[in-house]
């Protein structure tokens, strides 16, 4: 069960970032896309699954936000991330700045996958 949960987040990292990705694609070539009702409903879908694979992994290795620095690392990185694509896909005032916190949040999702390769919070040093 333990794979294949493991499997179900991994997948589901590897969806939400190729979304992201194509969104802010479309973000940067004002595309009407970015408001078709499925691209706006999907990646909730997509980032639930993510979320609650996360809490069952977490819960099944025992290891937990506050307690293990690698893991509260990741939590930490996932909500900048999460900041960060909100500033991308809907908050910036303008294209720079929406084009910089995109650039910003996939840094971000790569210092996550790298934490979680390494279970080591010190990636980058």
């Amino acid at each position: 069960m333990y794979e294949t949960i493991k499997l179900i987040h991994v997948a589901s990292a590897m969806i939400s970032i190729t979304g992201f990705i194509v969104r802010g694609l479309w973000m940067l070539v004002d595309s009407p896309m970015l408001q078709a009702r499925w691209v706006r409903i999907a990646p909730h879908v997509i980032d639930t699954t993510l979320l609650g694979s996360a809490i069952y992994l977490a819960l099944t290795i025992q290891q937990y936000p506050g307690v293990n620095t690698w893991l509260s690392a990741k939590v930490i990185a996932v909500v900048l991330y999460i900041v960060l694509g909100m500033i991308a896909l809907r908050r910036g005032k303008t294209k720079q700045i929406r084009v910089m916190a995109w650039v910003a949040a996939l840094a971000t999702f790569a210092y996550i996958v790298a934490v979680a390769l390494t279970r080591s919070a010190a990636v980058l040093f």
